[in-house]
């Protein structure tokens, strides 16, 4: 008997034996199946689409925006006066600085120029850094060529217009927009990234009233704009003469008290931005506090739907853009922390978005000449819907680049530009 017994438990022991193996066997196969990362080839790729794209954009001063199944697959062109209208010149130059050729520079200049109107005009609404420092400022940073820099220049002050000091913030929208009880002072989480052009303004020849300007526009942002749990509201509605909140709600979100995914984005980006021009510690401890939130709740693959609270997960829209903006933002973000531990954490993250970006999944391919699928600009307003963008597409490429410089031993941003120079041109 016992002899029966120890036959039996042998052979227990080599089936599981021989089932590990197999097992094992399969998961190589797999990872054979599943192509390496490779973060050139992406560059790469982000040159060959931008290539194409190239070709097909009609004369008359007209910029990509998206590409939708509405517009038959094809690329929608915008004016310059479209808030998205900077991220185009943006990704050329970022493709100027990564390959050296000549060819990209004269065609980040062309288009690059089409948003010069913005620095002579009144402001109609925040956008201005998203515009023309993602274009104009992209280009002097990489030329030093005065004529980019004084356009910049008046750009900001522009932008500073916009300024309310009863608030403490930027205004949004100098205009009726639905639900924004106008003429009240709105402010939307979207802003936070605009408030690079004028830290960058306040010390290359701007006035240090510009400084200060995005340095409370933040402090207010972050002390009005955010839920306990540190998710963000898009928008605060305020008092235009008390700067009290009036209300907070959503534009862009599933509804009022959800974290819609791109507006979280836009805050760890800004609040990442915001320490690395101020060094201040409480705008880093912020930073942190805004982002773990958006990572706690990511699904497997590290791509967010559209909004973290709609209620119809998983079968939902994704937004590829959020994951790009928080992707390229936590590269630096881990960049700025002693806590090696959690440093690593946030740049695996990152790595872990990037290479699901870069996978048969999101990357567009053969299927249109943009960079990535699967973004949402606009859902509530059915605008955008599982698209591809052209801002997917610049932080996406931003991430990359900024991805590479890590590897390299190199810091993220060149932060040369952060000593003040005297006031004025």
């Amino acid at each position: 008997m016992k002899y029966i017994t120890h036959l039996f438990l042998l052979s227990i022991l080599i089936l599981g034996c021989q089932f590990k193996s197999k097992q094992k066997n399969s998961n190589e196969n797999l990872a054979k199946e599943e192509p390496t990362f490779s973060l050139n080839e992406a560059i790469n790729y982000c040159t060959a689409q931008a290539s194409q794209t190239l070709k097909l954009i009609p004369e008359g001063e007209l910029l990509p925006r998206n590409i939708t199944r509405e517009n038959n697959n094809e690329w929608k062109y915008v004016s310059y006066k479209d808030w998205t209208s900077g991220f185009w010149p943006g990704i050329l130059w970022y493709l100027y600085e990564y390959t050296g050729d000549e060819k990209w520079r004269q065609e980040a200049d062309r288009y690059s120029r089409y948003l010069i109107p913005l620095s002579n005009q009144s402001a109609i609404d925040h956008d201005l850094g998203f515009q023309v420092f993602n274009s104009l400022g992209n280009g002097y940073k990489l030329t030093k060529e005065q004529e980019y820099k004084e356009i910049v220049l008046r750009t900001a002050d522009t932008l500073a217009t916009l300024y309310n000091p009863n608030v403490g913030t930027i205004l949004s929208w100098p205009r009726e927009v639905p639900g924004m009880e106008w003429p009240q002072h709105n402010t939307i989480m979207d802003n936070m990234i605009n408030l690079e052009l004028l830290f960058w303004a306040s010390k290359n020849g701007g006035t240090d009233s510009l400084y200060d300007v995005a340095v409370n526009h933040a402090q207010t942002t972050m002390e009005n704009h955010f839920r306990e749990d540190y998710s963000s509201y898009h928008v605060v509605v305020y008092d235009t003469l008390t700067g009290k909140p009036i209300k907070k709600v959503t534009h862009q979100g599933y509804s009022d008290d959800s974290m819609w995914a791109r507006g979280q984005a836009w805050a760890i980006y800004g609040y990442t931005m915001v320490y690395r021009e101020t060094k201040d510690p409480k705008f880093l401890d912020f930073a942190q506090k805004v982002t773990d939130v958006y990572l706690k709740r990511l699904p497997k693959d590290m791509i967010p739907y559209w909004d973290f609270n709609v209620s119809n997960i998983p079968n939902e829209p994704k937004d590829a853009s959020a994951a790009a903006v928080t992707a390229s933002a936590l590269l630096e973000l881990s960049d700025y922390l002693d806590d090696t531990e959690k440093s690593n954490f946030y740049r695996e993250s990152a790595e872990k978005m990037i290479r699901e970006l870069s996978s048969s999944r999101y990357q567009s391919r053969e299927k249109n000449t943009a960079f990535l699928l699967h973004s949402t600009g606009h859902y509530p307003n059915g605008s955008e819907i599982d698209a591809s963008i052209i801002y997917a597409d610049y932080y996406y490429l931003e991430a990359l680049l900024r991805l590479k410089k890590l590897q390299e031993g190199v810091p993220v941003i060149d932060t040369a530009h952060n000593t003040r120079t005297s006031s004025g041109l």
